[in-house]
């Protein structure tokens, strides 16, 4: 059988390792697939390459699909989430410049950080992020609610210039996917004060996302390209392939980069300062554990809430994460499913088990740094 080649579009980044893992270890073969793996220079260029149909499917900042369906932007589509390719494994950091001004910080605590900038000073920055729609940003605003008296202009730089931009002073902070916060540590110009999962404990990352008419034209290289990305994020997160998969991600035609700044990601051991002893972040980031590709539908309600989503938007957008396709697409190879397609966010402070269709699953800590929740529920 002669594998279809699909285009599928991704940024230099740690998570992207499921599409890489599932070509380059054959689990897209396997489905009968051959993934063309097509790097994008940016979010906006990604975007740009998926909407207008250069690429069949891409991996994705996860408040895109949403934003993007609800026209928000300059670039409205119909973009669906088929499933989350990975949780968390993003870093919020400050320059060298401004770390020093600090003095000594506690890495992983988002509550104290505005006491330390409010002593040293520091009442504004200039903080780069990705992309406007991207979970850093939220996740940056989520968090500037503790820190009232820090204002902050937000500025877009692409993962692979972020580095640049805190070494150059176009930025005096960052909120970047790894491994461009490691980068940025390499390089003695930047200082790692927190990451994302000490913010949100399961905020959905990346998605593999398709245009909806793809989706409702191809259902069945749908179900190929959602099983040989299940099996990846599977392969993953297995504690012995992780060596592996640092050198499998380093080589020249994926992220080229030493393996020591791809490691910190894969094994949650990350380095906070030039010559700091390693500091393991549990769960820094996953791509399979805790049912982490679950696309759940309360997670896009989330996001839509986060970006000033009316209740009318809020309820459209929880349609663009496809747990209708993942349950249809994976169910039927074993995988277990969830009860339920919808969860009350930030509720679990532990492992909790929960129903499921094999009676297996259970859920990660999710809960937010400040201790709210959130549920979503029309009016009627």
């Amino acid at each position: 059988m002669t594998d279809s080649i699909l285009n599928c579009g991704y940024v230099a980044l740690v998570d992207s390792a499921p599409l890489i893992i599932a070509q380059e270890l054959g689990f897209a073969a396997e489905e009968g697939l051959a993934l063309n793996l097509i790097q994008q220079p940016s979010w906006s260029a990604l975007r740009d390459m998926l909407a207008l149909g250069h690429l069949d499917a891409a991996q994705m900042l996860s408040p895109m699909p949403v934003a993007m369906s609800l026209g928000m932007g300059s670039f409205p589509a119909e973009i669906d989430a088929l499933m989350v390719m990975a949780v968390n494994g993003t870093v919020f950091g400050v320059s060298k410049k401004i770390a020093d001004t600090l003095g000594p910080v506690t890495f992983g605590d988002p509550h104290s950080l505005p006491l330390a900038f409010a002593n040293a000073g520091v009442d504004h920055l200039r903080i780069g992020v990705p992309f406007h729609f991207a979970m850093h940003r939220l996740l940056l605003a989520y968090w500037q609610q503790s820190a009232l008296d820090l204002s902050v202009d937000v500025i877009a730089i692409p993962p692979p210039r972020m580095a640049d931009a805190v070494a150059d002073g176009r930025v005096d902070a960052f909120w970047v996917g790894e491994p461009w916060g490691s980068a940025a540590v390499h390089r003695d110009v930047g200082q790692l004060m927190f990451t994302g999962s000490q913010v949100w404990g399961f905020a959905p990352e990346k998605v593999l996302a398709a245009r909806r008419n793809w989706i409702d034209e191809k259902p069945e290289m749908v179900r190929r390209l959602m099983r040989a990305i299940y099996h990846a994020a599977h392969w993953l997160d297995t504690r012995k392939n992780k060596p592996l998969a640092v050198e499998i991600l380093a080589r020249s035609e994926h992220l080229n980069l030493a393996p020591e700044l791809i490691d910190p990601a894969i094994t949650g051991h990350l380095i906070p300062a030039r010559g700091a002893a390693p500091v393991h972040v549990e769960k820094f980031q996953l791509f399979h554990r805790h049912a982490a590709h679950f696309p759940w539908r309360s997670q896009a309600a989330w996001i839509a809430a986060q970006l000033g989503g009316t209740e009318k938007e809020i309820a459209a957008a929880k349609q663009c994460f496809r747990s209708d396709l993942y349950r249809q697409n994976l169910g039927s190879i074993g995988v277990d499913l969830p009860g339920a397609s919808e969860k009350v966010e930030g509720a679990m402070s532990h492992e909790t088990a929960v129903a499921s269709s094999r009676g297996h699953m259970i859920l990660g800590a999710d809960a937010f740094f400040d201790g709210r929740t959130f549920e979503f529920t029309a009016s009627v």
